[in-house]
């Protein structure tokens, strides 16, 4: 069984039993709590869920528009076929959701995510660190850099994580969520993030040890229930027909890539593929922008 999908579901579950219902800024209300905590041990499965497909390519390609690319333009994303952040693109004319970002900002999110990975030499600061020092303390990297604020068209979500190497040659990652769509959002952060601690981990010559996931405001948008509640009965429906649930896939890094800047961030994501994926199907949920 996926160790993701009973602790996703679980959480699912909670939200829908205790959650507080509000409103915010979408106009969309949702289902809410606050500071939810997920861990998983990198080196016993990867995370990603089994009750609905989860799109690995995008989600993956999407974490190396940030980290690798350092990129903030959308078409970037577009030439590969992932369109998660249209809805958050800055027009042509400079302008998105009635605010004049300027031009020099068109077709982008504005001065969010792999901007600021770029500005300040997160990633090359952080793979140096680990190399060079790694019982370092101090190895953070924050998207949320109030300066910048003003200019992001969404300002960063996952905004926070937080590295160690343990003693036994271990690369250990805790992730921080200001604000988690829990039926959208968080499938693709949980799997690329882990994807990225695996591929910092080889580069730096480490083995992946212990994911922590930290939510600050973990929410369904009350749109998306009927979804949540489909996925529920997927889990259920499945073990108690068959026992169990489908095991987690093996995620496949290619050895031979040495340089984090050097995996291929193309549409085919040639470094990168998950082996024997299997999942219970699609499930459409609506996003709220």
């Amino acid at each position: 069984m996926s160790k993701f999908d009973e602790q996703y579901l679980d959480l699912c579950q909670d939200i829908l039993d205790n959650g507080e219902y509000a409103q915010n800024r979408t106009g969309v209300a949702t289902y809410r709590l606050p500071h939810k905590i997920l861990t998983f041990d990198l080196g016993e499965g990867f995370p990603i869920l089994t009750t609905k497909f989860v799109a690995f390519k995008s989600a993956v390609i999407e974490m190396l528009w940030i980290y690798q690319a350092q990129s903030n333009d959308v078409r970037w994303l577009q030439e590969r076929g992932v369109s998660i952040w249209n809805e958050w693109q800055i027009g042509e004319d400079g302008k998105y959701m009635g605010k004049d970002f300027g031009k020099e900002y068109a077709y982008t999110i504005g001065t969010a995510y792999g901007w600021i990975v770029r500005k300040y030499e997160l990633i090359q600061n952080l793979i140096k660190t680990i190399k060079e020092d790694p019982t370092n303390r101090r190895m953070i990297i924050s998207l949320w850099q109030n300066e910048w604020l003003p200019t992001a068209a969404l300002p960063s979500c996952v905004w926070n994580s937080q590295w160690n190497v343990s003693a036994d040659g271990k690369l250990n990652m805790m992730v921080t969520v200001r604000s988690n769509d829990v039926p959208l959002g968080m499938p693709f952060n949980v799997s690329q993030y882990a994807v990225l601690c695996h591929l910092i981990a080889q580069v730096c010559g480490l083995r992946v040890g212990q994911f922590t996931y930290v939510i600050n405001d973990a929410h369904i948008y009350e749109n998306q229930i009927e979804g949540i509640r489909e996925q529920i009965r997927r889990r259920d429906e499945k073990i108690a027909t068959d026992g169990k649930l489908f095991d987690a896939p093996r995620l496949w890094i290619n050895p031979s890539v040495k340089d984090f800047f050097d995996f291929d961030n193309s549409k085919e994501l040639k470094d990168i593929r998950l082996e024997n994926y299997e999942h219970q199907g699609k499930i459409k949920m609506p996003v709220a922008v």
